[in-house]
């Protein structure tokens, strides 16, 4: 078993929790990621992305979103209860090296797993520009723990609610033009992370797209991951979860996401139901 050792709410549907396991704190590497199970009877296998860890301690973070069955029973949980499995680390973990200047574009949840990224490539000596942007301020997180590592950090909102009013790109091609940057990070939500690779494109700029949004079981079996990169098939789970942004089929990827949308609230509503009827 492994025990939640602490728990916070980042935001509304956002939550924050250090679960205790040594073996893989000792163990992960920036981009990898855990699959975790809440109950051995219903809950499903769900990936998340590991967003820091303290091995002294021996714990794990993570961040999720509860949007479905798992993740809201997740953010039920406090501190003191434990998950039954809690596997891990897994997939490619992100290539570190000194590059120069790194810029790390994260959307939304997706600055989570962009933290231990931009917290490795300042410590391999990069200048780490960070661009985190949300729909309105109450959605953005991390912003400290951002401002821990980043030489310079760039906060948008499309609402202009907090920090600059804009998206993600607007800044991003800003900083290309007056800089040389080495290497472009993006994670966040596809339509983004394409649009992303579109303004570094021009400035020749290497761009890593991180793709664990459209993960499902995280260890290959099921096919669901599969995505064009560079017009040949690859599997998020074990290929990646980072490709080459220039190269990755955005439009195939999205549309696969919105494929498993009717069977994810078809899924939500059976478990729900069993769930139900465990407690009578």
């Amino acid at each position: 078993m492994f025990p939640i050792v602490a728990k916070e709410q980042l935001s509304a549907e956002v939550y924050s929790m250090w679960i205790h396991a040594p073996l893989i704190a000792e163990e992960r590497k920036a981009g990898q990621f855990i699959i975790l199970q809440i109950d051995e009877q219903f809950g499903e296998r769900i990936p998340l992305t590991i967003a820091d860890a303290d091995p002294a301690k021996g714990d794990v973070r993570i961040i999720f979103q509860a949007v479905g069955y798992s993740t809201k029973r997740l953010a039920q949980m406090g501190v003191g209860e434990a998950l039954p499995v809690f596997l891990g680390p897994l997939g490619r973990p992100t290539h570190i090296e000194k590059r120069g200047t790194v810029v790390c574009v994260g959307g939304g949840i997706g600055v989570a797993p962009m933290h231990p990224i931009a917290q490795a490539m300042k410590a391999a000596g990069n200048k780490v520009i960070v661009i985190m942007g949300a729909r309105n301020k109450d959605l953005l997180i991390m912003e400290e723990d951002m401002r821990k590592i980043a030489d310079e950090l760039i906060v948008c909102t499309d609402d202009g609610s907090y920090g600059r009013k804009a998206l993600v790109t607007e800044p991003l091609k800003e900083v290309c033009a007056r800089e040389k940057v080495d290497e472009c990070v993006t994670i966040g939500p596809p339509i983004m992370m394409k649009f992303c690779a579109e303004a570094t494109r021009p400035f020749g700029v290497p761009t890593i797209a991180s793709l664990n949004s459209i993960m499902i079981d995280g260890t290959g079996m099921c096919g669901g991951c599969r995505v064009l990169v560079g017009g040949k098939i690859k599997f998020v789970c074990v290929d990646g979860p980072e490709f080459d942004a220039h190269q990755v089929d955005f439009d195939n990827l999205m549309k696969r996401n919105r494929t498993f949308v009717p069977r994810e609230r078809e899924e939500n509503c059976n478990l729900l139901k069993l769930a139900d009827q465990a407690r009578r």
